[in-house]
């Protein structure tokens, strides 16, 4: 039996015979890094520019521009030029309508404001923060690892900040607190004593969602684990009750999508750390007690800042009910606080320390973000912007429940930190260096709740790794080569 081959046939495989196999994908060198992650490098500077510390004794400071606001702006920049380019993700219609709504609040908040040339800047900060920086985040980050590279420098900042809040406690060169100079505040000074107990509650959340998460590699766990646990101490030392409840809260939720045996082991670990640190070691003990009791000290004997922070909120709810639509206009708490307010509402707050003399510091704001929304904004406002993030609570939880396509871990991290904000804001409102990083977890959160309408995380045109790697949503797939046809297919 003979077997005919045609001269064409046999040419093809003598060419594949003798042609050299394909190398190996190889790891791409910085050279390669750098030019596929470029974009990415103005949003990891609005995190690490964070760690520059603030001009001791100008209180003021955190109401002007700092370094990672500048690198904020870049990145808008950035965002523009590649969006012009064609090199950015698709939007879904939810996508424009849960970053655009926010814009149109803050525009009817200014236009009708008392003073609207005095409004403006308030304007700005909170296109910044609610805007533009989440949008950009959503519209660069290309996939699961550029994703997990922006949260791993939340845990940096975390364990930078956090080294410097521990070495000021045992030191006593920290922030003035009943007396002594004790109170861990990193880099962010007396000023902006809640600066370094945020950051570091933003890191300590990202290494829990990454230790429980699964599909990780283990060590890259266990590594994420002990972070967890020693950004525990800082967080205490900061004495910050609104970012205690705030970590809990998301820790628990975190634990709670991870799985129960997984959360059960990271609860046993937290506790035989708070045991070691608190009970054993004595690590601020009567004092994180006297202030964990504060907390359910509502009415019964509240200390001065409890009653600021009520009064404050009255007198919020009472600007409301005057301009219930559109609010007293933004930056206009400061200017009606006193005609709303009761005679319990001190006139600021000590704040004495860490290389700052002693300064009194105004009551400027109701620290509760939803109350300053709604009285600043009214129920317009309000709706824009709590609305959206509504809608990007549920889409996350939705998308997290239907499964991730092995990039369930970004899915934790994105959860964890935008409950912790959602938390927060129920203590505190935007204010200090730190608040860019408000605008970075939105968009974090934003990118894993509004995946593109195509069903693909990558930007287009992104091009292509070693090997003919294409990335696609966190996910790698080799291009097939082409099937060569059958001589004479094409007629010759």
């Amino acid at each position: 039996m003979s077997l005919a081959v045609s001269p064409a046939a046999a040419a093809t495989a003598a060419t594949a015979a003798t042609a050299p196999a394909a190398p190996a994908a190889a790891r791409p060198g910085p050279a390669g890094l750098l030019r596929r992650h470029w974009p990415l490098l103005p949003l990891a500077a609005t995190v690490l520019l964070l760690l520059a510390p603030i001009a001791a004794g100008d209180a003021s400071t955190s109401g002007k521009v700092g370094p990672a606001d500048a690198a904020s702006l870049l990145l808008v920049v950035v965002c523009a030029v590649q969006a012009l380019r064609g090199r950015v993700r698709a939007l879904s219609p939810l996508g424009v309508l849960v970053l655009g709504v926010p814009a149109v609040g803050l525009a009817v908040a200014t236009a009708t404001a008392g003073d609207p040339y005095a409004a403006l800047p308030g304007f700005v900060r909170y296109l910044q923060v609610f805007v533009l920086v989440p949008a950009a985040i959503v519209l660069l980050v290309r996939d699961a690892g550029e994703f997990r590279l922006a949260a791993g420098c939340f845990v940096v900042l975390a364990l930078v900040q956090g080294a410097v809040g521990v070495v000021q406690f045992a030191t006593h060169t920290g922030a003035s607190y009943q007396g002594e100079d004790i109170r861990a505040v990193g880099t962010f000074g007396p000023g902006d004593v809640m600066g370094m107990a945020t950051v570091v509650a933003y890191g300590l959340v990202v290494a829990t969602a990454v230790a429980l998460a699964p599909g990780l590699p283990g060590r890259v766990r266990r590594i994420a684990g002990g972070a967890a646990l020693v950004l525990v101490v800082p967080l205490v030392l900061s004495f910050s009750r609104g970012a205690w409840i705030a970590t809990v809260g998301a820790a628990l939720l975190v634990m709670l999508l991870a799985g129960i045996r997984r959360a059960l082991k990271v609860l046993l670990a937290l506790a035989a750390a708070g045991v070691v640190l608190v009970g054993g070691l004595g690590v601020g003990s009567e004092m994180v007690a006297e202030r964990l009791t504060s907390i359910t000290q509502v009415s019964s004997a509240p200390d001065q800042s409890v009653t600021d922070r009520y009064t404050m909120w009255a007198a919020a709810e009472s600007m409301w009910r005057e301009r219930p639509a559109v609010g007293v206009g933004l930056k206009g708490f400061p200017a009606n606080r006193d005609g709303h307010s009761s005679l319990g509402l001190s006139s600021g707050s000590d704040t004495a320390g860490a290389g700052q003399a002693y300064i009194r510091q105004p009551l400027l704001s109701p620290h509760n973000m939803y109350l300053l929304v709604l009285s600043e904004q009214g129920l317009i406002g309000l709706t824009a912007l709590v609305g959206g993030w509504a809608a990007l609570l549920v889409a996350g939880l939705r998308r997290y429940a239907a499964g991730g396509a092995g990039i369930r871990d970004c899915g934790l991290i994105a959860i964890g930190l935008f409950v912790w904000q959602l938390t927060d804001f129920l203590y505190a409102d935007i204010g200090g260096p730190s608040t860019v990083l408000t605008g970075v977890i939105i968009g974090l959160a934003a990118w894993w709740a509004l995946p593109s309408p195509s069903g693909a995380d990558a930007i287009p045109g992104a091009g292509r790794g070693p090997g003919g790697v294409a990335v696609m949503g966190g996910r790698s797939r080799t291009t097939p080569p082409a099937a060569p046809r059958a001589a004479g297919a094409d007629g010759r």
